[in-house]
């Protein structure tokens, strides 16, 4: 899909797009998507100021997402070499800022070494190397320096779920909030709606020693999605509010 097609996409976001031209282009694919749903009490100590915990039905949420990273590249060139394709775990919490309903990232990790020391530097991301092997069923990470694993063996159901509030809370997020050293990062992305499968899971491991108070071996909620177009705008820095 071009993008100006993925554009004119826009009744499923929960806030328009910045009007200024979008930069970076990039692709979400395979998404395999976990939730726990949490108190808030237990999230809002991980947060910076002035990012506030958000809430459904008096509760939020932990995802873990394991996807392929795609054909990253700069708006009208070429994809990056060397760093454009690999595959990907984040733990991500949910936020509002500004009125706007987005992400925090708690970690991210990607196969590549130099994708994530050239993504981190660029974006200021708290990507991290980790050894991740995929197949059509399963999926593998290990990092040995933080101890952490996960691994995952799975089936899709081939047919499109028709999602309700929560999956639509928990899937159609287009912002991100970061911190670094003094400052909020924010970067707004855009997407058509994630396509969305049932996913039925054989066997999952996952051991996250800072986490495991918020993710374990029986999420809450899954989904499957073969994924999207994603474009992104530059980034903008606020300044972080000392605590």
């Amino acid at each position: 899909m071009k993008a100006k097609d993925i554009l004119k996409q826009k009744s499923h976001r929960p806030f328009a797009y910045p009007k200024r031209s979008w930069k970076f282009y990039q692709e979400w694919n395979k998404a395999v998507f976990l939730h726990w749903e949490v108190t808030p009490e237990l999230i809002k100590p991980l947060l910076p100021k002035p990012l506030v915990v958000d809430t459904l039905y008096d509760k939020t949420w932990v995802s873990l997402v394991a996807f392929n990273m795609n054909n990253i590249g700069v708006r009208s060139l070429p994809k990056i070499p060397h760093i454009s394709d690999f595959q990907e775990i984040n733990i991500r919490i949910y936020v509002v800022y500004n009125g706007k309903p987005s992400v925090y990232f708690l970690s991210m990790e990607g196969s590549k070494k130099t994708s994530c020391k050239v993504l981190k530097t660029l974006s200021k991301f708290p990507y991290r190397h980790s050894k991740m092997s995929r197949n059509a069923s399963t999926f593998t990470s290990e990092n040995n320096i933080f101890n952490d694993t996960f691994y995952i063996k799975y089936e899709r159901n081939e047919a499109p779920i028709k999602k309700d509030q929560t999956d639509l809370w928990l899937t159609e997020r287009y912002a991100v909030f970061q911190d670094y050293k003094k400052h909020i990062i924010e970067y707004d992305v855009h997407h058509v709606e994630w396509p969305m499968q049932n996913i039925n899971i054989s066997s999952l491991k996952l051991n996250y020693g800072r986490f495991n108070h918020l993710i374990n071996n029986q999420p809450d909620r899954m989904h499957y999605s073969s994924g999207v177009q994603v474009l992104t705008w530059d980034k903008k820095k606020m300044p972080l509010i000392s605590n």
